[in-house]
């Protein structure tokens, strides 16, 4: 099959949702799917090989659940867009975050193929979708089939638009890439009990949280080392915090590439996630749990659609840093515990591989064309014509 994935994020920026487009266009290609790339980006060059790239707008910074949401927003793209769907002649269009304009939501109302769409996010409420319901209906009628990566972001979908049918399909993890056994960060083994977080500095992920938490269990269990992955706004409250507290053992590692990152997977004792909430699913967790990491982490709901606590897992309600301190405590006085819920962990993981998510993808990639098969053409379809709705 020839398939077009849309993302409506800037595709220089790393995020969840570009991630995902990223491996699974890998997938697809390693199982003989020519695949294409659409996605507005900051840059021209966005160093992905794997899958032809087409650069569709400049995106913009809008804040968004707790986030800030690079997309862009002209829906004047409709002829460039026109031209190259013509000439590519897709099977399938998959569109990630459908609904998110201006890209997918172009793209969504002239296609005239079968359409997927996969639904990434979560939220406790959303003011676009509640409000937006009469216009937003109709480019769901446009889609053949409906994936959510989460049972958390298909309930969210289905409270504004209770009779969408979808299938969940997890994220995937490239368990080649992210495994136990990988060359450390050398000058982090040592003497060091190592607690690990990643993710974007930006308030949700709950980052003060864990600093709290650490500073009590470096008083409770001295030879422990908190080594923060990421980047972003936060930074700056994060450094202040550990300067004002004279915390010792925090290293801020920044950006870090996703060729160095596993090692720092392999140089940590165990992984913490304290996000406050927002979180449809947690990819880091598959990358913990894949390099045979136990987990401390908050009971958001994305996370505990992951998860299964004292299996893989402590988990502790979220914004409460006393417990999570506890948590951190539990784990690292006991070394037994902490090698159980790693063991248990890496043969969870084979559930998440990509191969094993691409699969399911393509099932349903048949499933959209069947049903765009079966449908009655009209008019308008035939003349090829394109009608907005």
């Amino acid at each position: 099959m020839r398939v077009g994935l849309v993302s409506p994020y800037d595709f220089a920026t790393a995020g969840g949702v570009n991630d995902h487009v990223r491996h699974l266009a890998v997938q697809l290609q390693k199982a003989g799917h020519e695949t294409r790339i659409f996605a507005p980006s900051s840059r021209s060059d966005v160093g992905f090989d794997a899958a032809r790239f087409y650069r569709i707008g400049t995106p913009i910074a809008i804040p968004a659940n707790d986030s800030v949401a690079r997309i862009t927003l002209s829906f004047h793209l409709a002829n460039q867009v026109a031209a190259i769907v013509a000439d590519e002649r897709f099977d399938v269009l998959h569109f990630h975050e459908p609904l998110m304009p201006a890209l997918p939501m172009t793209m969504l109302r002239m296609s005239t193929t079968a359409n997927v769409g996969t639904f990434h996010a979560f939220a406790h409420s959303n003011i676009g979708y509640y409000y937006g319901r009469p216009l937003l209906q109709p480019y769901l009628a446009h889609l053949h089939r409906a994936i959510a990566v989460s049972e958390p972001a298909r309930d969210f979908v289905t409270r504004y638009f209770p009779d969408f049918p979808m299938r969940v399909i997890p994220n995937g993890i490239d368990l080649n890439v992210y495994k136990p056994g990988l060359a450390p960060i050398r000058h982090l083994r040592d003497e060091n009990l190592n607690i690990l977080f990643v993710g974007r500095l930006e308030k949700r992920k709950g980052l003060g949280d864990l600093l709290r938490a650490y500073r009590t269990l470096s008083t409770r269990v001295p030879e422990t080392r908190l080594i923060i992955v990421g980047d972003g706004p936060q930074r700056g409250r994060v450094e202040s915090f550990v300067a004002r507290h004279r915390l010792t053992n925090v290293i801020l590692a920044g950006y870090v590439p996703d060729s160095v990152k596993p090692r720092y997977y392999n140089s940590a004792d165990i992984f913490c996630a304290p996000a406050t909430g927002a979180e449809s699913f947690g990819i880091v967790l598959l990358e913990a749990l894949a390099s045979a990491l136990p987990v401390v982490a908050t009971e958001v709901p994305g996370y505990m659609s992951v998860l299964e606590p004292g299996r893989d897992s402590i988990t502790v309600p979220p914004k409460n840093w006393r417990e999570l301190a506890a948590s951190l405590v539990i784990l690292a006085r006991d070394g037994e515990l902490r090698r159980r819920l790693g063991d248990y962990g890496v043969q969870k993981a084979r559930r998440y591989s990509w191969e094993t998510v691409a699969g399911q993808v393509v099932e349903v990639y048949h499933e959209a064309r069947r049903a765009l098969a079966a449908q009655p053409a009209t008019e308008m379809e035939v003349t090829g014509v394109h009608h907005a709705v």
